[in-house]
């Protein structure tokens, strides 16, 4: 009779575990979410283009794997990756919804890099391909509006000397250009024209050095102006 007591009450014990048992397994979840953490961030980062966003995804992502049976789930770096990639699906289609606040793929906000660098990878990779997505939907003096405004938050008055335009016409530039940016717009893209803007960002962005983004913002909208025009009459003549 004793042994059988003992048997049901271990066999209580397992369909019941006790506190100590829960902590383990949390600490066990907790483990295994750490290890792919740098990945399920990357993910969310690439799709949302904000690093408070694909933070709130993956506390998310750690929220649904407390609550999920794990005994069951047999790979659990799949099965976390595939609730990320869910949960930034969705929040990236929230977003397309609300239109009066959705201004497209734009560049990826600052993170600390030094800290992560599987982030800094992230983030490299995103600024690269918003800026490809600029070069295609955007000219060159909506570009450079843009990005003055959105990613370095200059005054309007500041990018109108820099683009020799009016205050009033760069806000019509950053506001065509948002539009721009959710249309499908396809310009052909010269890689050099892409490495060069991605390296001059970086180092504004990274170095503050702002003043050769500015002189190259000028430049394209010189040479912009200048194709559009096409060559002077009097030069012309003056060449033949």
């Amino acid at each position: 009779m004793a042994v059988e007591a003992r048997i049901a009450s271990k066999s209580r014990a397992s369909a019941h575990p006790g506190p100590r048992d829960q902590t383990s397994s949390l600490d066990q979840a907790a483990a295994v979410f750490t290890e792919v953490r740098s990945r399920l961030f990357g993910i969310a980062y690439r799709m949302l283009a904000s690093s408070a966003e694909a933070e709130d995804i993956v506390q998310e992502t750690w929220l649904r794997w407390q609550g999920a049976e794990r005994s069951a789930v047999a790979n659990p770096a799949a099965f976390l990756t595939l609730i990320t990639t869910r949960l930034s699906i969705n929040a990236a289609r929230s977003a397309r919804a609300r239109r009066e606040t959705y201004i497209g793929p734009w560049l990826p906000e600052p993170i600390d890099t030094g800290a992560d660098p599987a982030a800094g990878a992230e983030r490299g990779e995103a600024v690269e391909f918003a800026l490809l997505l600029l070069l295609e939907r955007l000219t060159p003096a909506q570009r450079a509006a843009y990005i003055l405004r959105e990613a370095f938050v200059y005054p309007y008055e500041q990018i109108a000397e820099i683009i020799q335009l009016s205050p009033a016409n760069v806000r019509q530039l950053v506001s065509r250009a948002r539009k721009h940016l959710n249309t499908d717009r396809h310009e052909p893209i010269d890689a050099v024209e892409h490495r060069r803007l991605l390296a001059t960002f970086l180092d504004a962005a990274q170095e503050g050095n702002v003043t050769a983004l500015e002189d190259l913002f000028a430049a394209d909208v010189v040479d912009a102006s200048a194709r559009v025009r096409g060559p002077d009459p009097a030069l012309t003549g003056l060449a033949s």
